[in-house]
């Protein structure tokens, strides 16, 4: 029922969502968290790994111990806005959510220092992969703050917008 629901809905992750990722070995994090559903909002149980800016889960560890593993679901972590303690929102402890600017997911962790791991891990995974561009962004501001220096002198940017 729910791999139809699922295929209904168009949650099933696209391969280009995932491809390049080797989840399988060495991940920044895994382990078990219950997940909210999207739709029907049951809780389920997952196995959840972060590896590349991307969190993916899966129905248990053996589901996402090779190549050929497909996850349940997929999130790419540069897209998201925050990630921080739900215990006040769902009245139930250890819990999270994690924000994208189209939804809010919610999860369960074992104790409240899982919890905290998550929290930790992902919010550095968001900061990591959203710098790159933020680093593009420096890197303009400091070029364009040197062609300022080595202009006419007068501290105004010798470019087109003026």
């Amino acid at each position: 029922m729910e791999d139809l629901w699922r295929s209904a809905t168009g949650q099933d992750p696209r391969p280009e969502d995932y491809s390049g990722i080797e989840f399988w070995s060495n991940p920044e994090r895994s382990g078990w968290l219950t997940k909210q559903g999207d739709y029907i909002k049951t809780w389920r149980r997952r196995w959840f790994v972060l590896k590349q800016g991307k969190l993916l889960w899966f129905k248990d560890p053996s589901s996402a111990s090779s190549r050929s593993a497909v996850p349940r679901g997929v999130v790419n972590v540069a897209h998201c806005l925050t990630v921080k303690g739900a215990e006040d929102v769902l009245h139930r402890p250890s819990a999270f959510e994690l924000s994208t600017p189209h939804n809010t997911m919610f999860f369960l962790a074992d104790s409240d220092k899982e919890k905290e791991d998550w929290i930790n891990s992902i919010g550095r995974a968001i900061v990591q992969h959203s710098r790159s561009l933020a680093d593009n962004e420096v890197v303009d501001y400091d070029n364009s703050r040197n062609s300022a220096r080595d202009g006419d002198g007068d501290g105004n940017k010798n470019d087109a917008t003026r």
